[in-house]
């Protein structure tokens, strides 16, 4: 059920951000009398699943579910249709009608998947507002995996700022290191503040490994398992562990491999109950267990900071938000194309993309997910790779500087060597899917 709840998104999604993409270029064409010969949500190689025409506009559905397209008369496109361009152009055809309005019908699809991202943007923070967990915030500290271990970072150390500047957000902190690559982390340990150098390495042992730091949380108490050694030595839901014998424990991260050393051990448990630190004792479990389940919601256990946007204000903080997502976006291009961080591994395909979505139905998540999608094929698409957007762009541009054309057959050559191109990202990155299901 959940792989199908994410497949539904994934889908739902993809087909709102086509559908908009591609009446980018419909709208432009129409707009400048240029005839549109069909408007596809996916694609429909020897049949569709449902087609209607109205006008001169064949409108469908496809049963190939990557993408879609408008067939533009007079345009050479991943259609090829080269018998229609050796007939001498009509005033309707999009060879025919002035480079600018070319230029303007090409990015007509970017465009308006950058439009629909903010219009995104805007309508969540105005419906939902914006939460997040202030760096200063987390009280506990971090979380460190073997990555931070080997850095000098240690459980419980208060991130403060990179390179002497501060994040606002706990989850940017990731994004922070791989985007903008500080040089150092400052930090408080035992209520002294720390400079620790970022090794060169680190980036591409985050992507490697998909890890780094976590947000750190006390031992609270939520429940007990059947026959459970904590509930029967007094344990209550809500009491804080705090320690085993006389050993602090600070972070329930902390006790795993305490109670693993002292399995088939009866111990000192110390806890906080209604502000008063109590002691009782308790056998472990062969599987270093004591039976006791511990506090998930950790937003219970945080100051989150609430910002609320009227109408009006979430106008200007949505066009800010897009503008940053774009800005995050291409810095990860800059990553991608740095041999020495490996991150060009980490790209994914389907499966890749289906996993941002999660496996329940939340909306707010969902629009997140398809405004950054919506920025993510505008980046894409305006890339200068023949066969994408961005490909007709620049060779409009180019006749525009030098007031000719580039011919019919080498448009002819720079379509299929796009495509070429296209075909072979969507190999690798699908490839690199398949390889990580296995690994």
């Amino acid at each position: 059920m959940d792989i199908l709840i994410k497949i539904a998104q994934l889908l739902l999604s993809l087909a709102i951000l086509v559908v908009v993409h591609e009446f980018g270029h419909f709208l432009f064409a129409k707009l400048f009398k240029t005839k549109v010969e069909k408007f596809y949500l996916f694609f429909d190689p020897w049949f569709s699943i449902f087609k209607y025409k109205k006008g001169e506009t064949e409108y469908g559905v496809g049963w190939i579910p990557l993408g879609g397209y408008v067939k533009i008369a007079g345009m050479i496109d991943e259609s090829m249709d080269k018998e229609q361009m050796k007939k001498p152009p009509k005033s309707w055809e999009f060879r025919a009608k002035p480079s600018w309005q070319r230029l303007l019908i090409m990015i007509g699809g970017v465009l308006f998947n950058f439009l629909l991202a903010i219009a995104i943007y805007i309508s969540i923070l105005f419906a939902w507002g914006e939460k997040y967990l202030p760096l200063e915030n987390a009280k506990y500290g971090i979380v460190c995996d073997s990555i931070a271990l080997e850095m000098n970072l240690k459980n419980g150390d208060k991130i403060l700022s990179f390179d002497d500047k501060k994040v606002d957000n706990f989850r940017k902190i990731i994004p922070h290191i791989l985007l903008n690559q500080p040089k150092t982390i400052q930090i408080e340990r035992d209520g002294k503040i720390k400079n620790i150098d970022i090794p060169k390495d680190l980036i591409a042992n985050i992507i490697k490994r998909q890890s780094f730091i976590s947000l750190g949380f006390p031992f609270i108490v939520a429940g007990f398992t059947e026959n459970s050694h904590g509930k029967e030595s007094g344990l209550k839901i809500g009491d804080k562990i705090i320690g085993i014998n006389e050993k602090k424990l600070n972070l329930f991260a902390d006790f795993p491999p305490v109670l693993k050393e002292l399995k088939n051990q009866v111990v000192d448990l110390v806890f906080i109950r209604n502000g008063d630190t109590l002691k009782v004792k308790t056998k472990i479990s062969e599987e270093g267990l004591i039976g006791v389940y511990y506090l998930q919601n950790k937003e219970e256990l945080f100051d989150l900071k609430t910002v609320e946007y009227s109408f009006f204000e979430s106008i200007p903080a949505g066009f800010s938000r897009g503008y940053q997502e774009v800005g995050s976006y291409l810095k990860q291009f800059k990553l991608i194309f740095s041999p020495e961080t490996e991150a060009y591994k980490s790209v994914g395909g389907f499966i890749a993309i289906g996993n941002i979505f999660p496996d329940t139905w939340d909306w707010r998540i969902f629009w997140s997910m398809t405004a950054l999608l919506s920025i993510m094929l505008g980046v894409v698409n305006i890339l200068p790779i023949p066969a994408l957007d961005g490909g007709h762009v620049l060779f409009l541009i180019y006749e525009i500087i030098a007031r000719r054309k580039p011919s019919d057959k080498f448009m002819e050559y720079a379509q299929v060597t796009g495509m070429i191109i296209l075909l072979s990202l969507v190999v690798f990155a699908n490839g690199n899917d398949i390889i990580k299901l296995f690994e």
